[in-house]
């Protein structure tokens, strides 16, 4: 059986009528599961994860893009996270039984459905990226809605299927194929939010630091802190414990303390395990020591 992940991310997270709407597509529906749907108010956004056969999950996600679009007007929308479109962004992932080509094919597939169903311009993006330059998500990003209206129009940007031109209320949405990653965050107990940027501007690969890092900053206003929030797009590459650390020592410089930290989505385990390693001082450790690893086996 051929097994992909799907996170979708769509922009609402504060009235949870709406998302319950719009997560309801994904429910009592046969070939995938439901996993989780995490709305978050500051941020004003949902992410979603989805596990199962790549053609149902394509015709739910694809139904998903309807209800978002006729929902969440991105013209009053306003939130922490860098947003371009109603349905912001839709990865597929290889689990089990399927290659990245396919993914590959399977977002070209959605997209082309996405813009023949609702006309909201898609561009693809990571291994399904049409060019060098729309491989990285916060490239195309870049401007977020508001930018994308004039953005669009310069040929460097037409979309890679529909007009050069925005859905009026649901903006525009990227599309791609990737491998897993760990969305996680680190809560720092201040309320300047410009330490948060300096310390992801120190961690993240665009500015020289770590190379699997993708890195920005939010201010979670209803807590009185703010988040150093981060993709870790190759967690065998660049472990949570080094970022961990790596963020606690630069927080200290401003004199400020780490007071939580938190994983969006679904992790890896191995990703856990290398960070439990660590901590613990384990040696001679590895992943044939994990009682689940055995049961998965079965």
């Amino acid at each position: 059986m051929k097994i992909i992940q799907c996170v979708p991310n769509f922009s609402e997270g504060t009235d949870l009528a709406k998302v319950e709407e719009i997560v309801s597509v994904f429910k009592n529906k046969p070939g995938f599961k439901l996993v989780s749907y995490e709305p978050d108010h500051n941020y004003n956004r949902t992410v979603v994860t989805l596990l199962g056969e790549p053609e149902a999950i394509k015709e739910a996600v694809v139904e998903m893009v309807g209800k978002t679009t006729s929902l969440v007007d991105m013209n009053v929308q306003r939130g922490e996270h860098p947003r371009m479109g109603a349905t912001d962004v839709i990865p597929f992932v290889p689990i089990r039984g399927i290659k990245m080509k396919e993914c590959v094919k399977l977002a070209n597939e959605t997209a082309a459905l996405i813009w023949e169903k609702y006309q909201v311009p898609i561009f693809l993006y990571e291994e399904a990226a049409s060019s060098e330059s729309r491989v990285n998500l916060s490239d195309i990003r870049k401007g977020e809605f508001e930018g994308m209206i004039t953005k669009i129009k310069d040929p460097l940007w037409k979309p890679d299927f529909g007009n050069a031109e925005i859905h009026p209320t649901a903006g525009v949405t990227a599309v791609g194929a990737r491998a897993p990653l760990v969305a996680y965050n680190i809560n720092l107990d201040t309320k300047n939010v410009k330490i948060a940027e300096e310390i992801a501007k120190t961690i993240r690969h665009s500015n020289g630091g770590f190379r699997y890092i993708k890195a920005g900053a939010a201010e979670l206003v209803d807590k009185g802190i703010v988040q150093v929030t981060m993709n870790i797009t190759n967690y065998k590459k660049t472990s949570i414990y080094r970022v961990f650390e790596t963020v606690k020592m630069e927080a200290k410089r401003y004199g400020v303390s780490i007071c939580g930290s938190e994983i969006v989505g679904l992790v890896p385990l191995e990703a856990i395990t290398e960070s439990l390693t660590y901590y613990l001082g384990l040696t001679e450790f590895d992943m044939t020591k994990v009682l689940e690893t055995h049961l998965l086996d079965k």
